[in-house]
Formats: structure tokens, C-alpha cells, sequence
């Protein structure tokens, strides 16, 4: 077993008793602090939850003043579930009911020898199924609608699960809705994911004088951003992007997949020469087998783009694991997730061919 473990100032005190506890029983893998300095809780957490989340431990012991600090920002990383337990009998439910995966400690609120007794109940006890596991997978379905765990190298994979949104995409699966609804509706779609691939955005303080006052408001600090549409279904998309962000300048990708091998073909690239100063949002209707969306995303960075992220309607896992594969790096945002891929290589249930349903060619 490997054990990931961390700690703030206010819990480094009690970090040796963990290690101490753990000799010739598991591996653990420090995460630190080193130093009993100050220090910010959430950088040693997350950290710590991510490599519990992505399989790289087992499981993990957190330790700050309280436990609460620490049960926050882990239970942000999807596939976590930590809670604070500073006596053994909580300890114990928290495995039978809950199969806690990160123990969280009060450093400034219990002793060494009852930090030992709270380890021993938590590792003793077994899971114990049953309605505990049904009210889990309640938890992990929310939790998957939202937000997959960020990959090592920074990237997200975000799932709109707004009510909004989810209605739209209902409507454009349906075989029976026409192509100029359809359209309308990719556009509308698209328009409403801006709100979140834009979230990170900075902003900067300026005067405003309004007719009553002056005060202090917030605009945007200039940042520079591209879409870029993946030929031909992309397109569908840009107008709706545009309409919040109209001086974004835009490129186009041509790629193409093969109908025998599925493998991405390009056939054209036409990007901003400022690419590189720039946010780039590419833009590919279905996230299918990854192959073509990875491409697109290459071909960007080629010529000189750096931060980059996908945009899409339909995903299916098998597409989102192979971008993340390749691009580790890059955010990936979804208005829906579906289950798989048939033995053509189509999204099931997806939606069909995005661009013969925008376009009227099938």
C-alpha cells in the first residue's frame, strides 16, 4: 500500500507520528511541507488528493490545525472523499459507511497517542457495501457531471451540467429536429459554454462614473484570445463564441477522419500570426476516438500557440483520454458526456455526423 501524505505548519508536529505509525505497514510518499514554516494548506492537499485521485497512492493522510482546511480543498479533486476524524470511532464509520480515501487531522487538537488510535480504526475497518455503496455512486455520478480530476499537467476536463445547456443538447439529439433549428441551436449552445471556458480571465480595476457616483468596477485586463473551428463542424460553433467575445480573431483547421483507418488527416491551417500571444479555444463539435481533435491541437502549438483548450458539444471517454494523452496540458470543455464509441467509431448515443446535420448533407 502506498500512502500519500501531507501537512501544513500547523500540522507538521504531528507528521512524524504518521510516518512513525505507518513504518513496515505501507510506502508513504511525503508531499510535505519540510519545514515547519508557514505555508498555505490547499498546495499541499491538492497535490496530495491528486495522487490518490489519478492511482499514484492508495490512499491519503492529511494533517493541519483543524482537518478542515485540508478536508476542503482534497474533497475538490474528483474521486476524493476525505472528511475530518479526530477520534476512532468516526474513524471507523468513515471506512464502514463511506470508504474514505483521505483521513484529514487536527494537528492543535488531538495528542500523537490519539492521532495513532484514529489511524488504526480507520485501517482496521472495511468497507462495508451494500446502501453504502449506492448512496457513493449517487455522489460520483454528480460529482463526474461536473469536473473530471485535473491531469498532472495541469489540464481539466470540465462537463456543463447546467439545465440550460443540458436542455439544448437534448433537443439536437433528437434525429427528428431539423437543420435549421439544429444550427441555431449549436450556435446557442456554444454561446452559453462561454461563460465557463472564459471563467479564468483576469481582470483589472478601473474608474467608472456612474450618474449618481464614482466607483471602482472590474473589466476585462486585455487578454488576448482565438477561437479556432475544426473544418467543417466546427464552424457551427464560432458565431456563438463570437457574440461575447467578438474580438477574438479566428483561424480555421481542416482535418479530416478516415473512414477505413479513423486516423486524423489535415488538409488546411490558417491561423492568427499573434497565436502565441493568445488564448486559443479550438472548436470540434464530437470528441469521437481524440484523433482529429488531437491533431487540431497540435497543429496550433506547431505554429507557435501556447495555451490552448478544446471546446465540444458530445464526448465520448474514449476521445477524452486520448487528448489528455497527448495534450495533458490543455482544458477540455463539454456540453455532455456519453457512453462510448460503437464499432464505427461514432459517439453512442451522440447526436450523428455534426456538419450533414448543420449543413443538410445526409
Amino acid at each position: 500500500m502506498i500512502v500519500a501524505l501531507g501537512c501544513d505548519h500547523a500540522g507538521f508536529a504531528l507528521k512524524t507520528t504518521v510516518k512513525d505509525f505507518f513504518d513496515g505497514k505501507a510506502e508513504v510518499t511525503d508531499f510535505g511541507i519540510f519545514e515547519e514554516e508557514k505555508s498555505d494548506y490547499p498546495d499541499v492537499a491538492l497535490q496530495t488528493a491528486r495522487a490518490v485521485s489519478e492511482g499514484k497512492a492508495d490512499v491519503g493522510v492529511l494533517l493541519c490545525g483543524t482537518g478542515i482546511g485540508m478536508s476542503i480543498a482534497t474533497n475538490k479533486v474528483a474521486g476524493i472523499r476525505a472528511a475530518v476524524c479526530n477520534d476512532a470511532e468516526s474513524a471507523r464509520i468513515s471506512k464502514a459507511h463511506n470508504n474514505l480515501n483521505v483521513l484529514c487531522m487536527g494537528g492543535r487538537l488531538i495528542s500523537a497517542e490519539q492521532a495513532r488510535a484514529v489511524m488504526e480504526a480507520w485501517f482496521g475497518a472495511s468497507f462495508e457495501g451494500g446502501d453504502h455503496l449506492t448512496r457513493l455512486n449517487k455522489i460520483a455520478a454528480a460529482e463526474s457531471s461536473t469536473l473530471y480530476a485535473a491531469h498532472e499537467g495541469g489540464g481539466r476536463v470540465v462537463v456543463f451540467n447546467h439545465p440550460l445547456v443540458q436542455h439544448k443538447v437534448s433537443i439536437i439529439r433528437d434525429k427528428n429536429t431539423s437543420v435549421k433549428e439544429f444550427r441555431e441551436l449549436v450556435q446557442e449552445i456554444a454561446g452559453l459554454m462561454v461563460y465557463e471556458i472564459t471563467r479564468d480571465l483576469p481582470l483589472s480595476e478601473t474608474k467608472v462614473e456612474t450618474p449618481v457616483a464614482t466607483t471602482t468596477a472590474r473589466s476585462l485586463a486585455g487578454k488576448k484570445l482565438a477561437v479556432v473551428p475544426v473544418l467543417r463542424a466546427g464552424l457551427g460553433m464560432v458565431d456563438g463564441i463570437l457574440q461575447l467575445i467578438p474580438n477574438a480573431k479566428v483561424g480555421h483547421i481542416g482535418v479530416y477522419r478516415d473512414p477505413e483507418t479513423l486516423a486524423p488527416v489535415k488538409y488546411y491551417c490558417k491561423l492568427p500570426k499573434d497565436v502565441g500571444e493568445r488564448d486559443v479555444f479550438v472548436l470540434d463539435p464530437m470528441l469521437a476516438t481524440g484523433g482529429s481533435a488531437s491533431a487540431a491541437l497540435s497543429l496550433v502549438k506547431a505554429e507557435g500557440g501556447q495555451k490552448v483548450s478544446l471546446v465540444c458539444l458530445i464526448a465520448a471517454p474514449e476521445g477524452i483520454e486520448a487528448v489528455r494523452a497527448a495534450h495533458p496540458d490543455a482544458d477540455i470543455f463539454i456540453a455532455a458526456l456519453d457512453k462510448c464509441l460503437n464499432d464505427h467509431g461514432y459517439i453512442v448515443p451522440g447526436l450523428g455526423d455534426a456538419g450533414d446535420r448543420q449543413y443538410g448533407t445526409k
